[in-house]
């Protein structure tokens, strides 16, 4: 399986106590790199979600974001924790003897004191549970989400192999045709200016001539090229830097095949690889 580094996947849970949302979103990043925001009362969990996503994903920059909301706040059967309304009375009249002119608790102070306020809450422990159970789910959707786009960039890649080595065969007899073309050429000048053709002189012309505009290792790297393209597509797994690498080399041939051309056509011919290339290279980036 090819991922891309492109993914986004949602969940969310209806508690007793409260609303659940989970959320995974994903571009293009050099390495991993993983965001996590969510309260800091449940920051104790983000060694183990920061495990549970990265077992999924080994390059992309990955948002993680969890929300809970809480129903204690409009629950009309919350009470006054009073132990610690007592402890706060305690602190109270102390800090009154000692420091007189100091102001008093009102009761707004009181009410926003943390943990003031009982309810039937979901305890810590069980609600942290949950959400690694969603974010297990949740992962297992966000990596199928990420599948299905290197899916899409898998074809897309193939369909520009194929096109490029179309361009490679269609290319090759040009070069004979070149080399011909310039033989004749060569013979009809010898003899304006000599009255007759000096084979040996045109052989080695034509030698030179032919050394220069050989491409013949060029077209072969450029086939080998693009046959390790499709195996490594096939093999799949995380080949975006290894394509990204194989873009450089197909590049380097299509940029020395421009530079030998003699020829309309092989000019075309380079330019339209270097395009579909460029194409490949752009969508390679969000490869995992």
């Amino acid at each position: 399986m090819i991922y891309s580094m492109t993914g986004f996947a949602v969940t969310s849970t209806e508690l007793e106590t409260g609303y659940l949302s989970l959320e995974l979103r994903s571009v293009n990043s050099r390495y991993l790199d993983l965001v996590v925001r969510m309260p800091d009362e449940m920051r104790a969990l983000e060694p183990a979600i920061r495990e549970t996503i990265s077992a999924r994903a080994s390059r992309g920059k990955i948002e993680c974001r969890i929300n809970f909301s809480s129903r204690a706040a409009n629950n009309s059967g919350a009470q006054l924790n009073q132990a610690l309304l007592q402890q706060l009375a305690k602190w109270n009249n102390e800090i009154q003897v000692t420091l007189p002119n100091a102001q008093t608790l009102s009761v707004a102070d009181v009410l926003r004191w943390n943990g003031i306020l009982e309810s039937n809450a979901t305890p810590a422990d069980k609600l942290n549970e949950i959400i690694i159970t969603q974010l297990n789910q949740l992962v297992i959707e966000f990596s199928a989400s990420r599948a299905r786009e290197g899916e899409k960039l898998k074809e897309f890649l193939l369909q520009r192999v194929v096109q490029i080595e179309a361009l490679r065969i269609a290319v090759a007899p040009h070069i004979p045709a070149a080399i011909a073309n310039y033989e004749g050429k060569m013979r009809a000048r010898l003899r304006e200016a000599l009255g007759s053709d000096d084979d040996e002189r045109v052989r080695q012309e034509i030698t030179l001539y032919a050394s220069k505009i050989d491409v013949d290792e060029e077209l072969s790297r450029l086939q080998g090229h693009l046959t390790e393209i499709q195996r490594i597509l096939a093999k799949g797994g995380a080949v975006g830097k290894r394509l990204d690498f194989l873009m450089q080399e197909l590049n380097r041939e299509a940029n020395t095949l421009g530079s030998k051309s003699v020829d309309a056509e092989v000019s075309r011919t380079a330019m339209e690889m270097k395009v579909l290339i460029e194409q490949m290279r752009e969508q390679i980036q969000n490869l995992e």
